[in-house]
């Protein structure tokens, strides 16, 4: 598959986007008062922004995969809970891939070679080894607490300056997902040795226990990151919004970085977005011409 394929497809799996940029500095020093999880879980919920049904964006995109990194231009578009679309355009301004992302199907188009995919979202991860999301591609875009459940039951913490709210898993599962992570963060941790996260893995297995943690800015009551940990398939996803823009962006993320990891294999993708819209309907236009092939 080549670069342009790949770059949709991590597009595909995660993405964001928003205006004018305004980076939140956190002291991790800082001492904050003890919060309830119900109190975290109030507030993080004030700031929803899941009435966003439109959503638009140009971006900046580098991207670190395992034979190397790129650089290109894209555009975004999303209407939630029907379909995200992404359109790469490198310096010369000629579009060179695309992709059409719906709830249970990806369409790909790569232009340079001729070729495109079409096929469920199963059939997607047999063939790239990675699976998409729509629902966690568009919970992305719109900066929110990507797999929150306020139904759910978590427990609170406090770390380098941000409140943590991690889901209430076995604290063993927790660590073994810090240990599985490329940045593992847990205040005054030691990795577990070998043989017992290997145990530890196995345990998880049997409960098909997921781990998600949300990092939350102590002033905003934003998300700052989403860390979800897949123990049974010991893979990873890890969303930083690292810049926010201000009311009139509604707050929206304007950097993001995102790190896919699965066993031997890792991929990063950091946006820069500008000239985000919220207004509808939008195009999603997707066909395929009659001369192009399956891709092999």
């Amino acid at each position: 598959m080549n670069f342009g394929g790949k770059a949709l497809l991590l597009l595909a799996l995660l993405s964001a986007a928003a205006c004018k940029p305004r980076r939140t500095t956190v002291n991790p020093n800082r001492e904050l008062p003890v919060r309830s999880a119900e109190k975290l879980l109030e507030r993080l919920l004030a700031n929803d922004t899941a009435t966003i049904r439109y959503y638009s964006a140009k971006a900046n995109v580098d991207l670190e995969l395992p034979e190397g990194g790129k650089s290109f231009k894209a555009q975004v578009r999303s209407v939630q809970d029907s379909a995200a679309w992404v359109s790469i355009v490198p310096a010369l301004g000629i579009e060179v891939a695309r992709v059409l992302l719906t709830p249970d199907s990806l369409k790909l188009m790569d232009k340079v070679n001729d070729q495109y995919f079409a096929g469920d979202t199963a059939a997607a991860r047999a063939k790239f080894g990675l699976q998409p999301s729509l629902a966690l591609l568009q919970q992305a875009l719109l900066g929110r607490p990507i797999g929150l459940v306020p139904t759910e039951k978590y427990r609170s913490d406090r770390e380098l300056g941000m409140y943590v709210l991690t889901s209430k898993e076995k604290r063993r599962f927790v660590r073994a997902a810090e240990d599985i992570s490329p940045g593992d963060t847990l205040a005054r941790d030691r990795d577990m040795k070998e043989k017992r996260l290997e145990r530890t893995l196995r345990k998880a297995e049997e409960k098909e226990a997921v781990v998600l943690r949300y990092w939350i800015e102590p002033d905003s009551f934003r998300v700052a990151r989403v860390q979800i940990s897949d123990l049974v398939h010991d893979r990873s996803a890890d969303v930083r919004y690292e810049m926010r823009g201000g009311p009139e962006e509604h707050h929206l993320p304007t950097r993001i970085s995102i790190t896919l990891t699965e066993p031997g294999k890792q991929a990063t993708g950091s946006l820069e977005l500008s000239r985000i819209e919220v207004e509808g309907p939008l195009q999603l236009n997707f066909r395929i011409p009659e001369k192009f092939t399956p891709m092999p």
